[in-house]
């Protein structure tokens, strides 16, 4: 009986340890919570900040559930965390009430609350805990970028081991690569030597001007950077920094000059096609361009209204339209006024500029003088950061393909079919290509009518870029017959190589004696070059 009584002693002797021992972590994790939420309820700023610091790090060693952290960090955050005297707690939010220890649902109460007034300081800790939480408890989250960007303006702050375990929890490798660079910088000045080495070597694989920045001023810091070991890697990666940022500045200038070129190229194409064709000087084809800009405007102003789900898809809807409607336009100016005219240029200037103001005037009576305002569909939206500071932006890449693309169909139109065989003939010798049975009027008409088609699509490409209003057309007018002339009357490639030429010499005179002196000088250039050579780059043959 005693041996059976003293067994049962022993039993419960043991479950009793083993129920204190299960509970520890739970009293652990019950008292660090009400520690935490004490000091968040104070009016002290350190205070709070501390207990945001001793959430991330029970978080890190998994003593307090991220899924706690995040709601206290959000409902101080937001203001709905309460407090009263008496260590009254209560999260209140839409008329709800939780008890901020256990988030669990309770009455309200009759205490007076309040929630402790947030200063700068206080609110940078609580956004970089919460976007720090919340790539931790929900790291495939559709805001998770969001809370990278938050993490990365407060990076100084984070809590290095908790930025570990979001690593960790990553799946995209974009944004862990993100989030890998934002823990490599608060490691800069960690008391482990090797761990502050791999910080400053992991910056230097991500060469951009922030983190060369962070890496002069730990430089600067001799109590960080007095060992010899990190005084060296510390040389070596602002060295190659250096290097890379020099090469993405290269590339940022080279991808400057081939968008503001794309623009000028699809400027100056349809004017290319008539001066070089007709020798009709149109002062009337930067206003075609602001046609083309105005119909994709009514284009996606009708698709908001009848089909808003396509909203994103208007410019490629558009593309036909624009260049119908502006190639129509074209078409009338050439049976109505251009066609009586011909072999008379003065008198062709002075009546196309006579229909620019007008096309200008009637675009203010229908739509007025403002700026329109164009939707950037989302496969326009942002851009893609290739090396250092260099950022491909989608809508200026889309001018430069477009501007391809449109290269490509016109020389396809001029060198695979009749037509283009017909306008090629009447460019060379229109005397002649009457006599082979070639009718010059009618070729006259579709290469003016194709050559107001493309202004119009070029209007379209700028509109996702480009100021539009009724005075844009006047902006390009004089660069695009610069660059016809520079490039040769009538040659594509030589428009093409032009507005290359020029959109280079532009963005690299710019920055640094600015917009209008640039446009001086280039203008400067082009007469020079004219005098050696007048016919240009590549004039046709029949007019050397």
């Amino acid at each position: 009986m005693k041996r059976w009584v003293l067994a049962m002693l022993r039993l419960s002797v043991f479950m009793a340890a083993g129920a204190g021992w299960l509970a520890a972590p739970a009293r652990a994790d019950g008292d660090a919570r009400a520690s935490i939420v004490d000091r968040l309820c104070t009016r002290e700023t350190e205070a709070r900040i501390a207990a945001v610091d001793e959430l991330l790090a029970g978080v890190a060693r998994k003593e307090i559930a991220a899924d706690w952290g995040a709601a206290i960090i959000g409902a101080a955050g937001d203001a709905s965390l309460k407090c009263g005297e008496g260590g009254v707690r209560v999260i209140a939010k839409s008329g709800r009430f939780r008890d901020p220890l256990t988030l669990a649902d309770v009455s309200e109460s009759s205490a007076k609350l309040a929630a402790p007034f947030v200063n700068l300081r206080v609110r940078a800790a609580y956004e970089m805990a919460g976007g720090l939480l919340l790539l931790i408890t929900a790291p495939a989250s559709p805001l998770a970028a969001k809370a990278a960007d938050d993490l990365q303006k407060h990076a100084g702050i984070a809590n290095l081991d908790a930025l570990q375990m979001a690593v960790e929890a990553q799946p995209s490798p974009d944004l862990a690569g993100r989030l890998q660079a934002i823990a490599a910088f608060r490691a800069l000045r960690h008391p482990d030597l090797e761990r502050r080495i791999a910080a400053i070597g992991k910056l230097a694989d991500d060469p951009t001007e922030r983190n060369r920045t962070a890496l002069l001023d730990l430089q600067g810091d001799k109590t960080a950077a007095g060992d010899p070991k990190v005084a060296a890697a510390l040389a070596a990666s602002i060295a190659s920094i250096d290097r890379w940022l020099q090469f993405s500045r290269l590339m940022a200038t080279v991808y400057s000059g081939l968008s503001y070129a794309s623009i000028l190229f699809m400027a100056a194409l349809g004017l290319a096609v008539i001066f070089g064709l007709m020798g009709v000087i149109n002062l009337a084809q930067g206003e075609l361009i602001m046609v083309g800009a105005y119909t994709t405007y009514l284009v996606q102003e009708a698709i908001r209204a009848a089909a808003p789900g396509i909203l994103d898809l208007y410019l490629l809807i558009a593309i036909p339209i624009a260049f119908c409607v502006t190639a129509l336009v074209g078409v009338l100016m050439e049976i109505t006024v251009i066609r009586h005219l011909y072999r008379r240029p003065l008198m062709t200037l002075l009546a196309t500029w006579a229909i620019s103001l007008l096309l200008i005037n009637l675009v203010r009576v229908f739509f007025g003088t403002q700026n329109l305002e164009f939707v950037t569909p989302a496969f326009l939206s942002g851009g893609e950061r290739i090396v250092g500071d260099f950022i491909v932006t989608y809508n200026r890449l889309f001018a430069i393909v477009f501007a391809l693309g449109i290269l490509i169909a016109a020389l396809i139109i001029l060198r695979r079919t009749k037509l283009g065989l017909f306008i090629r003939a009447v460019t060379e010798n229109r005397d002649m290509a009457g006599c082979v049975g070639v009718s010059a009027r009618r070729v006259d008409v579709l290469s003016f009518g194709i050559g107001s088609g493309l202004a119009g699509l070029a209007g379209l490409a700028l509109s996702p870029i480009y100021t539009v209003n009724p005075n844009m057309g006047t902006n390009f007018i004089v660069d695009a017959f610069m660059i016809v002339v520079l490039g040769g009357v009538g040659s594509l490639i030589g428009t093409l190589i032009a507005s290359v030429n020029i959109g280079m010499i532009n963005v690299i005179i710019e920055p640094a004696y600015g917009a209008v002196a640039a446009k001086v000088i280039v203008l400067l250039l082009i007469i020079i070059f004219i005098q050696f050579r007048p016919e240009g780059l590549f004039a046709p043959k029949g007019r050397r």
